[in-house]
C-alpha cells in the first residue's frame, strides 16, 4: 500500500518559516519524481515546487528564493522549506509521487497538510 504522510503544517506568522515533510512508504522512492502543491481556499491546486530522482528542482516563479525542496532518498522523505512566508503562501500543502512506467503512470497523493500565515 503506497502512503504519502506530509506533516509539519502549522499557524506561522508573516515573515515567518516553516519545514513540511512527505514520508514515503510502499514505493521505490529513488526512481519517483516528488513535487509539492497548494490549494489556497477557493482556488486550484497548484505546483510549487518539483524534485526529479536525480534531484533536478524547479519552481513557481512565486517562490523561487523563497523555498527550498530537497530529498532524502535514505528516508525516502521529500521536505519543503518554506520561509518569509506572507499570508498568501496560506493553503493546504500536498505531497505528490509521479514515475512513468513503460505502460502506464503511477501518481501518488498524500492527505495534505494545513499552512496558515497570519498574525
Amino acid at each position: 500500500q503506497v502512503q504519502l504522510v506530509e506533516s509539519g503544517g502549522d499557524l506561522v506568522q508573516p515573515g515567518g518559516s516553516l519545514r513540511l515533510s512527505c514520508a514515503a512508504s510502499g514505493i521505490n522512492f529513488n526512481i519517483y519524481d516528488m513535487g509539492w502543491y497548494r490549494q489556497a481556499p477557493g482556488k486550484q491546486r497548484e505546483l510549487v515546487a518539483t524534485i526529479t530522482s536525480g534531484g533536478s528542482a524547479n519552481y513557481v516563479d512565486s517562490v523561487k528564493g523563497q523555498f527550498t525542496i530537497s530529498r532524502d532518498n535514505a528516508k525516502s522523505t521529500v521536505y519543503l522549506q518554506m520561509n518569509s512566508l506572507k499570508p498568501e503562501d496560506t493553503a493546504v500543502y500536498y505531497c505528490n509521487a509521479v514515475f512513468r512506467g513503460i505502460a502506464r503512470l503511477y501518481n501518488y497523493w498524500g492527505q495534505g497538510t494545513q499552512v496558515t500565515v497570519s498574525s
